[in-house]
Order: structure tokens, then sequence, then C-alpha cells
């Protein structure tokens, strides 16, 4: 069941394409004031789609609507956009009340929305599941009796699916997934087939609520990227400081961002330095800093210290946005995707009703024939086109094959993912928390004075003790697996935009990347030591005493350990791999030489679509575990994200390694492999006596009976079938 939680009215300068919740004031929707280019489009925040079948019913409804000029929902950001000549805001919502999504207009931000309880959700389904466990404990007791609870079971799971199925024929979606259910419940129920009835109805409830929770996980995810821009931000009017709302802010203000916030808006920093956390749009682990005048982007984390900055971005066209236009925009150029089902059953069931009704009166009526037989042949007929074997073919491979992955740590959000997987040939691979570990280590330590490694490590993790840096907290680390004896450290201060100072010994010593270094102050041979380790993909720092420089620290973020025999696994099932990363060249090609696979460098998310784009003339994954991958993981054929990732990453993908191990992936795709090849089986099996029984059935030898064997003998085979996937390793 699906729910608006707000609409608003899209301004005639901003195009349906946007997406960007903040770009558009919300409107009060019983206010008939509006002017015409205020009726050029209106848009919905949509709640509890299922799946895109969902998305298509909604699509279907509205545009049956005259004034409608074009009606669109966007999957990914659970948004409808609706264009038409009038203001139509009261007919769209009650033709999609009617189709059969509730909605209200209340303008509350969904991530303000408490959710329902886990027993609220399901009661119907478990209520259900009670009467029909009561059905069989009565059955084993009375036969006649269980045919009776069995029957009142049916029509009480029929009362709901009936009914929105009668609305959605009414709304033009007359052959959707509720349609196929409902005709299938009803023949069963016709010809005395009550406990197969009640089985189908259960099935597919069970399907449904499984398919509303992975809509509901996928909600989280693009409401914790939203989460990243803050609600409010601290505006500078001389010196008197004001909270004021986000979407208040304008090109030109100037806004104060305290450490550990991020930061409201696209702005440039007023400040002379200043240090941010970029990891969730860029992906990169190590802190940047900024110098004066230079861009800052909207989510990024202040790090050291309360920052000035002028705002440069509008309301609504943020980094943030940016990104959120950018998963929309890449949901849009991929076909919505159709549950099996639901295609086939706009051939099947009504061709197969219309046979049996021809069936049963045209030999009477043409040939005289005796009524009874040809109604009972009709009947029959109707038992044989039951799709039971055919809906529990496919769902119950894709059951089976995703409990198995989970059991193994993959986590796959459902059907339509599974089956992408089997045709992946190409997976793109972030670099920062995919193939590498994510968090900064110290890889080398060069005395520059003669002095011993350990005491220079000893005396930079004395002057970092306390530091919340990356960098710091990497060599602090270092000295602390080593159980180095750390001399205390006095006077420490941190050098805006250059480095770290503290008396140690009666020394100062000075923590300081390289390029911020008078010119000449170290030698050439320093120097050249200095390019060797940032050509190996290192992020080098030197240390002065009492301005003298005495060593070398270079820090990594470090490849995974099972990196490269993933990437080999899958060289050797014929799948390319490459890399995708925001890292500078020099780092890329480290990583990348250490796996031999190619890549390419300095790239934001949407230079990351852009490459997807470019290889999309052949199914591809691209794994990742950060924000900027979202855009990515939606434009390629199948996102994959690390189980160590963000929440946006996570949800905004189609499958995740919930172990947070890179071999997972190629036991994911096996595992798809196999499953579409049972799928493929099953259909056969269920398709194929069906055939047979159906011919044998119109030729008069087969009866009623044999017509129940031909659907629940072919269900249990398609399931048993099915069951073989859990012992796929």
């Amino acid at each position: 069941m699906g729910k608006i939680t707000s609409v608003n009215t899209l301004s005639p300068d901003i195009t349906c394409s946007d997406c960007s919740g903040s770009a558009v004031p919300a409107s009060d929707p019983d206010d008939d004031s509006d002017s015409d280019a205020q009726h050029e489009g209106y848009r919905w925040r949509i709640s509890g789609m299922d799946c895109p079948a969902c998305a298509r019913k909604i699509e279907t409804a509205v545009g049956q609507l005259s004034a409608v000029t074009e009606g669109r929902v966007l999957f990914a950001t659970q948004k409808l956009i609706v264009k038409a000549s009038e203001d139509v805001r009261v007919q769209v919502e009650d033709a999609v009340r009617y189709a059969g999504f509730s909605l209200t207009r209340s303008g509350t931000p969904i991530k303000q929305i408490e959710p329902a309880g886990f027993w609220w959700e399901n009661r119907t389904l478990i209520l259900f599941a009670l009467l029909l466990l009561a059905s069989w404990l009565i059955q084993s007791v009375s036969a006649q009796a269980g045919q009776v609870a069995f029957t009142l079971t049916t029509l009480f799971g029929l009362w709901p699916t009936g009914r929105r199925a009668f609305r959605l024929i009414k709304s033009g979606s007359p052959f959707a997934i509720e349609t196929l259910m409902t005709l299938a419940a009803s023949g069963a129920l016709l010809i005395g087939a009550t406990a197969e009835a009640a089985t189908v109805l259960i099935l597919y409830m069970l399907g449904e609520r499984l398919e509303a929770f992975a809509a509901g996980r996928a909600r989280r995810g693009v409401n914790a990227l939203m989460a990243l821009q803050p609600d409010t931000a601290v505006r500078l009017q001389g010196e008197r400081r004001e909270t004021v709302a986000v979407s208040s802010l304008n090109p030109g203000d100037i806004i104060e961002v305290a450490p550990g916030a991020r930061l409201p808006a696209d702005a440039k920093l007023l400040d002379t330095f200043a240090s941010f956390d970029e990891s969730a749009l860029t992906g990169e682990s190590m802190p940047v800093e900024r110098q004066q005048g230079e861009p800052v982007s909207a989510g990024c984390l202040s790090i050291d210290r309360p920052v000035r900055l002028t705002v440069t971005s509008k309301p609504g066209e943020s980094a943030i946005d940016r990104i959120l236009h950018l998963i929309e925009q890449a949901e849009e150029r991929r076909a919505p995707i159709a549950r099996f089902l639901d295609r086939f059953s706009r051939i099947y069931t009504p061709a197969i009703m219309a046979l049996a009704l021809l069936v049963a009166l045209l030999p009477p009526l043409l040939l005289s024939a005796d009524w009874q037989p040809w109604i009972y042949k009709g009947l029959a007929l109707l038992l044989i086109g039951c799709p039971c074997a055919l809906v529990i073919s496919t769902p119950a491979a894709i059951t089976s094959a995703l409990a198995a992955a989970t059991r193994r740590g993959a986590l796959i959000k459902g059907g339509a993912a599974l089956e992408r997987l089997s045709a992946i040939r190409t997976i793109a691979f972030d670099k920062t928390g995919t193939l590498t570990a994510g968090k900064p280590v110290v890889t080398t330590l060069i005395a520059l004075n003669e002095e011993d490694v350990n005491l220079l490590l000893a005396k930079a993790a004395a002057v970092e003790t306390g530091s919340s840096h990356p960098l710091a907290r990497a060599i602090v680390a270092r000295a602390a697996e080593l159980k180095l004896n750390v001399p205390r450290a006095s006077g420490q201060k941190t050098l805006i935009g250059t480095g770290i100072e503290a008396i140690v010994s009666g020394h100062t010593l000075l923590i300081i990347a390289p390029g911020r270094l008078t010119p000449n102050r170290l030698t050439e041979q320093q120097s050249a030591q200095v390019f060797k380790l940032e050509s190996a993909g290192n992020t080098v720092v030197v240390m002065l005493e009492d301005n003298q420089p005495i060593g070398l620290i270079a820090l990594r973020d470090t490849l995974r350990e099972d990196a490269k025999a993933t990437v080999d696994e899958l060289r050797a099932m014929n799948i390319h791999s490459m890399m995708l990363t925001g890292d500078n060249a020099r780092a890329a090609a480290a990583i990348a030489g250490e796996l031999n696979i190619d890549y390419r460098a300095g790239m934001l998310p949407a230079d990351k679509v852009a490459v997807i784009a470019e290889l999309s003339h052949q199914p591809l994954a691209m794994v990742g575990d950060g924000i900027n991958d979202a855009p990515a993981m939606k434009a390629a054929t199948i996102g994959i994200a690390m189980g160590s990732g963000s929440d946006v990453a996570l949800e905004a993908a189609d499958a995740a390694l919930t172990h947070n191990r890179l071999n997972g992936i190629a036991a994911m795709i096996r595992l798809s492999r196999a499953t579409h090849a049972n799928i493929r089986q099953n259909i056969t099996i269920a398709l194929g006596l069906k055939g047979i029984f159906l011919l044998t059935t119109l030729l008069g030898f087969t009866g009623l009976w044999l017509a129940v064997l031909a659907d629940s003998g072919a269900t249990a085979l398609v399931t048993a079938n099915a069951l073989r996937l859990l012992r796929k390793n």
C-alpha cells in the first residue's frame, strides 16, 4: 500500500527532471488562487511503493485524467511528477487513492515519520497465516469442515486482493498481479481446490511484504542522503548570528559552521585555512585542506575549528541535491523493472479464461452437445489455467537463492537484481573503502638524521596524541601496536593549514606536509624520497625537530586482503574489472598496478556516472561504499555495496556484501546464474505439464481430478527444483 506524504507545485523555471525536495517551496493544496503557470506541474512524494510495478499502476491511473499531459513516477526517489493544463491535484489524489494507495497532504518530511511497527504492518499476513493453519488442523479432523474452513480463509484473503484488482481494472490496469491472483484463487475455489487457493494467496501476500520491506529500506537510504544536509544554518549579519532554515539561504550569505558540523550549502571559504572531511561525497578517506576562496560542497564536515563561508548555491542546487538528481536520471535511463508474472498474465490469463469460456459454451450452442460435460471441461481448463505453479516457480527459486546468499553474507534485493547479476560481464570498483580498507596506516618511516625509527615514531605519536585527525590516529595507533614508550608532550597546538606542533623532551617538534615547507627546506635527496613515496600512493608528512628535518612518515590506505584474489577469480569467470576513484592518479595507479586492472582517477560522482554510461553497451556492475558511488550504482546494470559503507550506498545498491568481503561478489554471480537456469526449468515444467493436460482434457482423456494434478503436481515439482538452490555453494 502506498502513501503520498507531501505535495509541491513546480515553479515554471524548474523542469520535471529536477529532484531536490527543497528546490520547490511547498504550496497550500487547498489554495485555488495559483496562477496558470503554477498549474503546469505538480510533485508528490510517495512512500510505500513495493516495486516498479506499483509505479506503473500509479502512472496509468494518473494518465487517464484528461487534463494530465504527463505523469511520471521516479521510483528511486519515490516521487510522482505530473504536468497538466489545469489544477488537477484533487483529481490526481482521488485517482491514486482509488488505485489502492493512501495519501496525505501533511507535507511532513519522510525522515520525521515514525515507521509502523512490525506487527501492524504485517497484521493481514499474520492473521491469514493463522487462519490457514487452523484450516489445516480442522481438515485433519473433518474433511468437510476443513473444506468450509479453507473456503472462508480464501475469501478472507481474496477480499483485499480482489477489491484492489477491481479498482485497478477501473484505473486502466486490468491484468495486474492482483487480477492474476484473484483469478487464480477464484478458479481454485470454483472446482473445490480450497486448500490450494489459500496457499497461493499466502505465498502472494508473503512476496508482497518482502518487496515492501526492500522498498522501505531504499527509502531510508534516500533519507540518509538528505540528512547529510542540515535543516538549519547559522547566518552572520555583521556581528549578529541568527539560526535560519537552509531553504532561506541565498548566494552571498555568510554562514558559520561549527567543528563537527556539516555544511548546509555549497560555499567558498572566507577563513585563511580549514580542514574538511569530504568522504561522504568523494569517498576519499583523507581530510582535505581548503584555502581562502576555495569551494566546499554541502554535506562536508568541518574538522578542526569554526569556519566562515560564503554561500554559492541556490536552494535545491547544492551538491547533495545534484547527487539526488543523478540518482533519478540514472533510474530514468533504465527501463522499468516489470515482474515476470505481471507481464505474462497480460496474455496467459485472459487467453486461458477465454478458452475455458469457449469450451463451456460453444459445443452446446453450436453442436447441441450436453451442457454438463462441456461445463465440466471448461472448469477443468480453468483449473489448468490457474497459474499456481507459475506463480510459485519464479518466487520459489528466487526465495531459495536469496536465502542461500544471505547465509553466505550477501544481501540481494529481490529477483530482478538476482537475474541481472547473471548477465554481468564488467565490474567497476570504487577504491577507498572497497578495494582498500578505508583507513590510513603507517607504511614507511625514514630517519633523516640516522635516528632510530622507533624513537622517531614515538616522538611523532607524542605530538599527535589527542588529535582527531585520521593521520594522527594512524600514527598513534602504530606506536601503540609496537608498544613504544611515548614521551609526554606539552604546548600542543594546531597550525591551521600547516601542521601540528608540540614540545617533547625540551625540543620543538613540528609535523607538516611537504608542500607546506618553505622552498629548499629539504635537500634534493630528501625531496626525491618524498616523491618516491608519494608515487607509490602514500601520503607523506615531514617531522622537524628545532626546525631541522629529522624524518619522513608515509601513510597509506592499504589494499584489502581479498582484493587481488577476488579480481583473479572474476577474471577466471571472464569478467573484466576496473577501478573508478576520486583519488589522485598516483595513488590510483599504485593500487591498480597491484591488482593488474584498468583505472580512472580524479572522478567526481558525475564523472563516474558518465563512465558507466560510456560502458553501458554491456552488462556492468558498480561496487562501492560511499554516497558518491550511489549515482553510479543506479546507472549501472546493478549496484553492489560493501557492508561497511554508508547507509546511502547500502540502500541505493541492488545488492550488499554484509560480511564486507569482496570474495562474495563472485559467489553472488555464480548463484545468480544457477538461479536463472532454475527459473527457466521451473517455467518449462509448469507450462509443459499444463500444455499436456490441456490437450488431454480437450480430447476427453483426463478429468477434473487430473487437472488438479496438473497444477498441484507442477507446483510440487517446481518447488522441489527451486529448493536445490539452498544447497548451492
